[in-house]
């Protein structure tokens, strides 16, 4: 009989092993989650790092704000970032005039201030050298008269004691988030202002950013280089990438990105996950990469609003302008800021030179008033015209089903919301109405029929400091008008 060694497995011991192998497994499982989530959020996560570096940098150095002040109202409630605000971490470099921002340690974003272009994300060492690039001195000849004066240097006071209460409750906070925050409100009735109110450390020389509001000013870029006759709304959008006849996005014309109704796949829904997006806090060359997008629809078929439609109408006015960033500012100085009485205004750009002219122009509250009067006064600035005739008529027209114009909202009660779940227009104020409206409730409204312009700008989280607060801010003033001259 043969005899061997009998060996006998210790049952803790295997039990150990079978516990170390499945802590691995868990290990591993999670690991390749975190992976996968961080692959996931990566997008919106740079979006929200290069969203704070931008909009803390313009609020500090072209607004004058606090930024700390700057993050808690308009930073930190917007979106998801309250709940990762913890981990976000931004540093204001005052002699460098910059502004960097992470998330953990992690998505480093830097946006550096140039005199007269504001703030810009920068990418590379070059690309801080825009400022340098963009300056320019307008020749006196160029120098064209101003409008008249709309105001003294002083706040104009309400004389009226029902429009200082409408003042009242426009400015009246919130006890508990989401608030208001309105900054500033003027009111201008028959070229001149009535009333108006701003903010603790916001004044008459404020410029304050106007969001999406720029579209508006977009729109009167390209108007001006129609009377110029540089540009005609019913031609193609000459966009280099489209030249060719086969492909579908050729037939893409200015007045369809004016429209947006451009049919291009740049959806935004400012998540973070969108492309219009992307486009604007993580993309270098803002316009180039809206120049790639395809179609979800054939161009004017469709309404879709996006920023990418203006980022490229930017471009468009930059080429033809002379092609970068000085004759841009030029132009809009001469043709626009200076004529109409615009004192104090930035508008910002890309690292590539183009205008961000979605939604990067800052002014004061007045400034864009004066901005409303040139549409309330059908393009002309005094006695001088700076829009074609019939300019503001074509803005105002409505596009498809919708209550919005060629760059402006207009005072239309349609079926469905607009974007973001908002109504389509303003229920109590005259139906001539149309508007300049922008995120966190900006609002330049202009109504022909009362001869008045109302401006309201913040940053607004609640729904009273946006549409419909503006919609009950505007129809308070027109009552307060009307009885004051009873």
């Amino acid at each position: 009989m043969k005899s061997g060694k009998f060996s006998r497995v210790n049952p803790f011991r295997a039990l150990l092993r079978s516990k170390r192998r499945l802590t691995l497994l868990v290990i591993g499982v999670l690991l390749a989650l975190f992976a996968c989530l961080l692959a996931v959020l990566d997008q919106p996560l740079k979006v929200a790092s290069g969203f704070a570096s931008k909009e803390i940098c313009s609020g500090t150095f072209v607004s004058g704000l606090n930024p700390d002040q700057v993050y808690s109202d308009m930073i930190e409630p917007e979106g998801a970032i309250k709940y990762i605000s913890g981990l976000m971490d931004y540093n204001v470099n005052r002699e460098k005039r910059e502004v960097t921002t992470t998330i953990a340690g992690l998505y480093k974003t830097r946006a550096v201030y140039g005199e007269g272009i504001g703030c810009t994300l920068v990418y590379s060492p070059e690309d801080a050298n825009l400022a340098a690039a963009a300056d320019f001195k307008a020749p006196a000849d160029q120098v064209k008269p101003q409008a008249a004066e709309i105001a003294g240097p002083g706040v104009v006071e309400p004389k009226n004691e029902q429009l200082r209460a409408a003042l009242d409750r426009a400015f009246a906070e919130r006890e508990k988030p989401p608030f208001k925050r309105t900054q500033a409100i003027v009111v201008v009735k028959d070229g001149k202002v009535v009333a108006e109110r701003y903010a603790p450390g916001v004044g008459v020389n404020t410029p304050l950013l106007g969001y999406s509001a720029t579209k508006s000013v977009t729109n009167a870029l390209i108007g001006i280089l129609v009377r110029q006759g540089k540009l005609n709304v019913g031609q193609l959008a000459p966009i280099a990438a489209w030249r060719n006849e086969q492909d579908p996005r050729h037939a893409i014309t200015i007045d369809e990105l004016l429209r947006q109704t451009s049919g291009l796949a740049l959806k935004e829904t400012s998540s973070g996950f969108d492309p219009a997006s992307r486009m604007v806090f993580i993309e270098r060359d803002m316009a180039g990469f809206a120049e790639k997008a395809k179609l979800t629809a054939a161009p004017g078929s469709e309404w879709a609003y996006t920023d990418g439609n203006y980022i490229l109408l930017s471009r468009i006015i930059r080429d033809a302008a002379g092609g970068r960033a000085s004759d841009v500012r030029q132009l809009a100085q001469r043709e626009l800021f200076g004529p109409t009485g615009m004192k104090n205004v930035t508008l910002e750009f890309d690292a590539t030179g183009t205008p961000n002219g979605a939604m990067s122009m800052l002014a004061t509250a007045r400034d864009w008033a004066r901005f409303g009067l040139l549409y309330l006064n059908d393009g002309m600035a005094g006695s001088e015209r700076i829009l074609p005739e019939g300019w503001v008529k074509y803005s105002s027209s409505q596009t498809l089903n919708t209550g919005y114009g060629a760059g402006f909202w207009i005072n239309r009660a349609v079926s469905g919301n607009a974007p973001y779940g908002l109504p389509w227009g303003m229920p109590h104020v005259p139906h001539d109405a149309f508007f300049a409206m922008g995120n966190m409730g900006q609002h330049v409204v202009i109504v022909p029929s009362e001869h008045l312009v109302v401006v309201r700008l913040g940053m607004a989280h609640h729904p009273d400091g946006l549409i419909a607060g503006a919609d009950r801010l505007v129809a308070d003033v027109i009552a307060a008008l009307k009885n004051a001259n009873k």
